[in-house]
């Protein structure tokens, strides 16, 4: 009988909706590495994160190694492998957003939230990250906050933007 929560490694324990959904994207593939960035997709949804202890309740899901799954863990630049703010700020530095003012954009970013890339805010709201590319390189320079992209954004519409996302 499946209760709340099920399976558990180094303090983690996966909840029994999760650990479902997991076996469920196993199942419509041939090879079950490749629902690997899936998993990690759901357990970071419920944690914002994904902790070292889900590693290896992910790799017996799938019948995978744990390295194999740490190894997507760490190349997919949007699984966390620490806790992160209730937003995360991904600014684009790709050569399309830096011929338009990429710079002017991160610099006023760090000055307003007082944090460099990598940090969350001492409140917890936002956690700043470099990306390499959003997408939206017509519509320069780029940020995504959560699921959410804009382009382009100027320091001037920073207080805007960010109230949205109190």
């Amino acid at each position: 009988m499946e209760t709340a929560q099920t399976i558990a490694s180094d303090g983690f324990v996966i909840e029994a909706a999760d650990r479902e959904a997991i076996l469920h994207e196993r199942d419509h593939y041939e090879e079950p590495q490749a629902a690997c960035i899936e998993a990690l997709k759901i357990v970071q949804r419920r944690h914002g994160w994904v902790p070292d202890g889900a590693i290896p309740v992910i790799a017996g899901l799938l019948g995978v190694s744990p390295a194999s799954v740490e190894g997507v863990a760490t190349f997919y630049s949007l699984i966390f492998r620490q806790p992160v703010g209730r937003h995360v700020i991904l600014v684009c530095d790709s050569s399309s957003c830096f011929l338009m003012d990429y710079e002017a954009l991160r610099d006023a970013l760090t000055e307003k939230l007082g944090i460099q890339f990598g940090q969350t805010t001492p409140d917890g709201r936002f956690t700043l990250l470099p990306v390499c590319c959003l997408g939206a390189c017509d519509r320069g320079p780029a940020v995504m906050i959560d699921d959410d992209t804009f382009g382009p954004v100027q320091p001037d519409d920073l207080d805007t933007l960010l109230e949205a996302y109190a």
